[in-house]
């Protein structure tokens, strides 16, 4: 769940319903393995609310361990995760805030300076940042004094940040040229000066090729920086969705440049993902619920793995059917490829192993990417995979990588080779080599983290 909820009503299971699953969950586990869960969720995968829900509901459990104000400080990437996390505990709590979550954000507060803490002072939030400064009372560093006593005093402006830039220039221009002018000025200036942040960069390619060509050629130099790109920790199908946006763009040269870029950007982005030994089939769910975001996941995971292993790909719902890709093209173009023929019918988990069957391809793994919801044949796949691997002398890993995080299984026996994973980041597919060592590689990991 902390490596997969956006905290978002999804196919099968709205929003309140995921939160209450995770309290629940919450309060059976070690408290002190959820506290490293949700920093390794927040720091190593960038999962924000999920985080913030962890980190408020483990609060009374963590109450007095001795690692509990550290906790409340590691869990911090940013100014607005502490006021998250508080809004959420006060809705859910109604109580004053325990003393370690104070202790840990008033350390935390001393990571920032001047311009991160205006950024994300949170003016239009019902919970603002300086009514919990007011609230921890943090111990001024020489970085954020000044900055603290502006923000308490009211004075404590944003004025820096793109969002700030582009409005000022909104409201200073005395006509829609000069509005225009004036916006692509800022965009040339924030990409100059490399102030505009990676995800950000991503999210405006669309507003930078209309309303700044000629700072285009600069922010692609950024968007394939793989410094920029590791720091980042932007998910890999956020690449996808800026993709989309981009490719009906008018000029269709400059768009299919900055298509390019995208497109290198993700390869780059996964350049770190392990070559998987052996031979390895990829299933790719496109049934009713995977429609959108989690087909858009699935695909583009799949086609990750695709590129870096030489896989076979499947796709399936009702029926299956394989998928035939070029190595040599982009992750994109190859995640295109699984998606354009979706059929987002219902979900058949026995209908791979049915196509494999008049086939006697040895498999080392086969990957199931998928929301794991599958009600077609009303039984998990087992008697289809025990007949594949009688009829081809195979004895595949089954690796269950779980988009969604609902919980269900489509492999329920506990062997040596069954593993269920999760996560959207590349550092998943990491975990998916890692695991063949070893069923709670995941678990191990959480465990031995710092906080």
């Amino acid at each position: 769940m902390l490596l997969t909820s956006f905290v978002k009503d999804d196919y099968y299971r709205s929003a309140n319903q995921g939160l209450n699953e995770l309290k629940e969950l919450i309060n059976r586990l070690d408290p002190e393995f959820v506290a490293k869960a949700a920093v390794f969720a927040r720091q190593e995968f960038g999962m924000r609310s999920i985080s913030h829900a962890a980190a408020a509901l483990v609060a009374k459990r963590a109450s007095g361990k001795p690692w509990s104000r550290r906790f409340y400080s590691s869990v911090i990437r940013r100014p607005d995760d502490m006021t998250e996390i508080v809004s959420f505990y006060k809705v859910n709590r109604g109580k004053s805030l325990p003393a370690a979550m104070k202790v840990g954000f008033a350390n935390a507060l001393g990571k920032f300076n001047e311009y991160q803490l205006a950024k994300y002072r949170g003016e239009g939030n019902e919970f603002k940042l300086v009514d919990l400064v007011n609230l921890v009372r943090p111990k001024p560093t020489d970085a954020n004094a000044e900055a603290l006593n502006k923000l308490v005093a009211g004075t404590l402006v944003s004025t820096d940040t793109w969002e700030s830039e582009l409005t000022r220039a909104g409201q200073n221009a005395k006509s829609e040229v000069e509005k225009t002018q004036l916006k692509s000025d800022v965009w040339v200036r924030l990409i100059s000066e490399r102030k505009l942040g990676y995800f950000a960069l991503l999210r405006n390619l669309r507003n930078i090729v209309e309303q700044a060509p000629t700072a285009v050629n600069s922010a692609l130099e950024m968007l394939v920086d793989e410094s920029l790109i590791k720091k980042s920790l932007v998910l890999p199908f956020r690449f996808s969705t800026a993709y989309d946006v981009v490719k009906d763009l008018q000029p269709q040269l400059t768009a299919r440049v900055v298509m390019a870029a995208i497109s290198d950007a993700l390869d780059i982005s996964c350049n770190n993902v392990p070559e998987l030994p052996g031979r390895t089939l990829v299933c790719v769910d496109d049934s009713g619920s995977m429609s959108g975001e989690p087909l858009a996941i699935a695909s583009l995971f799949a086609a990750v793995i695709a590129k870096k292993s030489n896989a076979d790909v499947i796709r399936f719902s009702d029926n299956a059917s394989w998928v035939n890709y070029d190595p040599g093209n982009t992750a994109l173009s190859i995640a295109e490829v699984i998606r354009k023929n979706a059929r987002a019918a219902g979900t058949n988990f026995h209908a791979p192993f049915q196509l494999l069957m008049p086939h006697t391809r040895v498999y080392d793994r086969i990957i199931f990417l998928s929301d794991m919801q599958g009600w077609m044949g009303y039984d998990a796949p087992t008697k289809d995979l025990c007949e594949y691997k009688r009829v081809s002398g195979a004895n595949p890993f089954i690796h269950s990588f779980n988009v969604k995080g609902y919980g269900t299984l489509m492999f329920p026996e506990h062997g040596e080779r069954i593993c269920c994973i999760t996560g959207f980041s590349e550092k998943a597919l990491e975990m998916l080599k890692a695991v063949e060592e070893g069923r709670d590689v995941l678990v191990k990991k959480i465990e031995a983290y710092q906080i």
